[in-house]
């Protein structure tokens, strides 16, 4: 049984359905074979997000082959770093670098390009009239403190050490950073919901490596501001929160940003946040990503579990984090199917 149209719309604003909306992070991308068979052609994954045609049929495919009740644009958080003014490439196997690292730069110095963001409202411009009228279709960004963290670093790290550093150490110079993360982070959800898209999430992948004081200043505070500002310009735009990491700071984050509905990831016991969080908060998520790999009994009791979990909240189902390339086919169609009572 499929769910209702829209379903997924109406969940974010507070509706529960019979059966959970559903869709998975990085659902475009390199467990299916025909993204692989496209990238190929591409050459690299910057030159693929930067491509209207080619990112907005990666955006489709997932929903041409599963269904999704959600469509989240296919590009990378790292696109505002890029249109401040840093340089952004990816090395085979290593990930993203961006230079000059801020650590030792200072972010005056870069000149900013925004124009680097028009390929992408080109992109949701396309999946906006392609896709079918029942999918919800979902753009996004990173989160200040988690873009911050490539910024400052020239790439990603484990611990995030060298943007903490600089925030102990320097706290005027990163607030300018996430100063400026804030305000094209703006500009940019604003312009993809003007283009077409209907609910946004923030990621913040590297919230969890704070400490409470930290938290609250690099996380609460800057997605707050983003909250407020985007709510003033598109008043009717669902916002999705998803601080990775955030453990018991996660009422905190759902009292204090102003998101619209919030994502839990796989650490997070799903009745334990249904019990803390306000009660009419509509939650996303939260399977491991390994469990929809394993399959079997293991991802069956994975799912039993978090559907159980909120008897009567709004709820999307999702992974917990992003989808790993090695996930079999076979185990995402039998998740549909649990998920959808079919």
């Amino acid at each position: 049984m499929k769910a209702s149209p829209k379903s997924l719309l109406a969940t974010l604003r507070g509706v529960r359905q019979e059966r959970p909306s559903l869709w998975l992070m990085r659902q475009a991308g390199r467990y299916l074979p025909e993204y692989r068979a496209l990238r190929e052609t591409k050459g690299g994954f910057l030159e693929l997000c930067y491509d209207p045609e080619a990112a907005a049929e990666v955006t489709l495919q997932p929903i041409r082959r599963f269904g999704f009740d959600g469509s989240i644009l296919f590009s990378d958080i790292l696109v505002i770093p890029h249109a401040l003014g840093q340089h952004l490439w990816f090395e085979a196997g290593e990930g993203p670098r961006l230079t000059p690292p801020l650590v030792d730069s200072a972010l005056a110095s870069l000149d900013t390009a925004h124009e680097r963001l028009d390929p992408v409202y080109a992109t949701v411009a396309r999946v906006a009239a392609a896709l079918p009228p029942e999918t919800t279709f979902l753009g996004f960004a990173g989160s200040p403190w988690t873009v911050a963290t490539y910024m400052v670093a020239g790439q990603g790290s484990k611990d995030q050490a060298a943007a903490r550093r600089l925030a102990f150490g320097d706290p005027e110079a990163f607030q300018k950073i996430i100063d400026a993360i804030v305000e094209l982070t703006v500009t940019y959800l604003a312009g993809q919901i003007e283009k077409g898209v209907e609910a946004v999430q923030l990621f913040d992948s590297w919230a969890g490596s704070l400490s409470p004081a930290q938290y609250e200043q690099w996380v609460i505070a800057p997605n707050a501001e983003i909250v407020s500002r985007l709510k003033a310009l598109h008043p009717d735009t669902p916002i999705i929160g998803f601080p990775k990491g955030a453990g018991g700071k996660l009422r905190a984050y759902a009292d204090e940003t102003g998101v619209d509905a919030i994502g839990l990831d796989e650490t997070v016991d799903p009745a334990w946040a249904d019990a803390i969080l306000p009660s009419h908060l509509p939650v996303q998520g939260n399977l491991d990503p390994l469990a929809l790999v394993a399959g079997g009994g293991a991802l069956d009791t994975a799912i039993d579990r978090i559907l159980a979990a909120f008897p009567s909240r709004p709820h999307i189902f999702n992974l917990g984090h992003g989808i790993v390339p090695d996930t079999p086919i076979a185990h995402v169609e039998h998740l549909i199917r649990r998920v959808r009572g079919g």
